[in-house]
């Protein structure tokens, strides 16, 4: 629990519970954080990303007396209701959230019901050598003004068994080789993250315009827009996994069905998923990853900090922290997470750029060069429409 001493000393001073930490001197901020404890909300759904976080609170705690405690969560939307009952209860300090893993549709529902604390994401030391580019500055189509720091990026890749299967060129040339090989693919459920983002990579890559997708779906003729979604899973459906009958819960839930060969083709988030899970013995050694030409939708993981919080300063220090050429390294190791870095190797030292460059990625890990083009995410209301018009036609029990 927190501190009720705290807590009364801060009701007691007028101002003092609006006080926040300033970025700018991160000396002060780090003589503040030490002995605060970080709630940090976290999807809690993979062992190997628990690892890890418990691995920073490790180094947190050692170099900076900050504790880091991870609410594992199994909906990020959870805690955005955890903070939006609180501004709406009145409770505008010492918050129970201090930290979120947070990208998409909760950045933009948070940021516009000022749920926000910042900016700030853009003064920590760390930032200096982040890679600036449309995926760190924008989530999903807002921008993210400093009020999130990124802290790993994923890209929508394709996992085959190279035993059965071998790299498509397309989103259509996905739908003739199921129609080839029927109940071979299959992809997450919707509202799983993964599995409407395989339904935004398909209209990416069928839409007339797909640039109209940056732009707000109000703003356009949904079903128009969508159409040929829908008539390309019309002819696809049928030809999934169990005739379409049923899916997977999950993108780990898709590992077993390659396993026990009931599946080639999955899709995933991550270009090194397949190799992770390979040393992880979660797939087949012979598992490997194809992007379609063109390229593919891609985003960043951030971590946000609530307008409540009451450990802002020991949040800055563990965002800081995620973005050290040491944890970045750990993380896009294929042994440990797999999660692609967000670091700019020309802005790090030489000898943590080496360190990069001598990362062995993973047998089934496609170079970056050969990732192509990385296209960036429709705007967040899309992923509603989408998600609703796919519930509509084809959601099972």
């Amino acid at each position: 629990m927190r501190s009720l001493f705290r807590l009364a000393a801060l009701l007691a001073v007028p101002g003092a519970a609006l006080a926040a930490p300033d970025p700018g001197d991160w000396e002060a901020v780090l003589a503040e954080a030490r002995g605060q404890t970080v709630y940090w909300h976290a999807w809690g759904g993979s062992t190997a990303t628990n690892d890890f976080i418990a691995w920073i609170g490790d180094r947190v705690q050692e170099e900076y007396g900050v504790t880091l405690e991870q609410v594992k969560l199994t909906d990020t939307a959870d805690a955005v209701t955890r903070v939006l009952s609180e501004k709406q209860a009145g409770r505008d300090a010492d918050g129970a959230v201090d930290l979120i893993w947070i990208n998409g549709e909760n950045f933009v529902s948070m940021k516009g019901a000022d749920l926000l604390w910042g900016p700030w994401a853009e003064a920590i030391p760390n930032r200096s050598l982040v890679a600036e580019d449309e995926i760190v500055t924008t989530d999903f189509g807002t921008s993210v003004d400093g009020l999130e720091s990124p802290w790993a990026k994923a890209q929508f890749v394709f996992m085959y068994d190279s035993r059965d299967a071998e790299p498509l060129p397309s989103i259509a040339a996905l739908g003739r080789w199921a129609a080839d090989n029927p109940g071979r693919f299959t992809f997450p459920q919707p509202p799983d993250f993964l599995g409407v983002t395989f339904l935004k990579q398909a209209l990416v890559s069928l839409a007339e315009d797909p640039a109209v997708l940056q732009d707000p779906a109000s703003e356009h003729d949904v079903e128009a827009v969508t159409a040929p979604l829908w008539a390309w899973l019309e002819d696809l459906t049928p030809n999934l996994w169990r005739g379409g009958a049923a899916y997977p819960a999950s993108g780990p839930a898709q590992f077993q069905l390659v396993t026990d060969d009931e599946i080639d083709i999955a899709p995933s988030l991550s270009p090194s998923e397949a190799s992770t899970a390979i040393a992880n013995f979660q797939l087949p050694e012979t598992v490997r990853t194809f992007v379609p030409e063109g390229g593919t939708i891609g985003n960043a993981s951030f971590v946000a900090i609530p307008y409540n919080s009451g450990s802002k300063a020991g949040a800055m220090v563990v965002a800081n922290a995620l973005l050290s050429p040491e944890a970045q390294l750990r993380a896009q190791d294929p042994d440990v997470l797999g999660y692609g870095t967000v670091l700019d190797m020309e802005a790090l030292p030489e000898a943590a750029a080496q360190a990069f460059a001598d990362l062995d990625l993973g047998v089934a890990t496609l170079p970056p060069e050969a990732l192509g083009a990385v296209r960036p995410e429709p705007h967040a209301s899309w992923s509603d429409a989408i998600e609703a018009g796919w519930i509509e036609r084809y959601a099972t029990d």
